[in-house]
């Protein structure tokens, strides 16, 4: 009998070692492209393109991540990026909490319809809102500023809409009924009840409002002209010339600018995947 426990025993160990070697292949497959872009954003442009090619900088050139300061203004375009950002996720707290609180809690003519072309409007590309929306910034005077790439936020996400109804929908009613009984109005309830207990949606509106935001191309270089106005992602494109790239400096500016999310990540790993996990999809 102990003989046959230690032979159980023996293959759940080997079953643990084998899933884990598995899972260390997997991850270092994976990090095989950020160690490429960090040994190549630290060796000189002949280096770059030496046979057989060097997986280690023979003198690695530290001073790269200073040229990329020095040659553009980086942290310019960080900032203006982290201002996008900001004003991003105080519209989304604004307005996507509202627009829930009606869908989950209260009770109007035309709701289902009305959450029907709210979650219709996800299927249409941004890309086809992109000439009348210019058309119409234009005519406002609003293009070579952050309006265009901001305002949308203050009418509240679709997708953020939809999560958070949903979560607020896991919510037992009777809180609000308690809350009522108290003399608390609507936005008492939503903001100090419905909101502190929703925290884990309001984690997943700063992730991937960052993300969005952050990782914004194509809005930027439609309305902004101005050079000292571009964002990160616009401005890691000026080092890539017409007819050569500085492959070192881009590998360098662009570790630079994946910081910022792998720290963000980091910090809110456990709400964002506490709060995905705990989102129903209760009607």
């Amino acid at each position: 009998m102990t003989h046959n426990k230690t032979k159980i025993f023996s293959r759940r160990n080997i079953g643990v070692m084998l899933y884990y070697l598995l899972m260390l292949s997997i991850i270092t497959v994976f990090m095989i492209p950020l160690f490429w872009m960090l040994s190549t954003s630290i060796k000189a442009r002949a280096e770059i393109f030496a046979w057989p090619p060097t997986f280690w900088p023979k003198i690695p050139m530290f001073e790269n991540y200073i040229l990329i300061f020095q040659k553009y203004p980086l942290h310019k375009f960080m900032l203006n990026s982290f201002y996008m950002v900001v004003v991003n996720i105080i519209g989304n707290f604004i307005a996507v909490p509202l627009v829930a609180y009606a869908f989950a809690r209260l009770k109007f003519k035309g709701k289902n319809f009305m959450l029907m072309i709210l979650f219709l409007t996800m299927i249409v590309p941004g890309e086809i809102k992109l000439v009348p929306l210019f058309r119409m910034f234009n005519y406002l005077g609003l293009i070579d500023t952050y309006i265009p790439l901001v305002l949308h936020s203050f009418f509240g996400e679709a997708f953020f809409i939809f999560l958070v109804t949903q979560y607020l929908r896991t919510i037992p009613k009777e809180l609000d009924e308690a809350a009522r009984i108290d003399g608390v109005g609507h936005l008492g309830i939503l903001y100090r009840i419905l909101i502190p207990l929703a925290i884990p949606a309001m984690t997943i509106i700063v992730v991937y409002t960052f993300l969005w935001t952050w990782n914004e191309f194509l809005k930027p270089i439609i309305y902004l002209n101005s050079f000292e106005k571009f964002p990160i992602q616009v401005g890691l494109s000026l080092f890539k010339g017409r007819f050569d790239i500085v492959w070192n400096l881009y590998m360098a500016a662009t570790l630079v600018s994946i910081f910022p999310v792998l720290l963000v990540y980091g910090f809110v790993q456990k709400y964002l995947i506490g709060g995905l996990s705990s989102i129903g999809l209760k009607g």
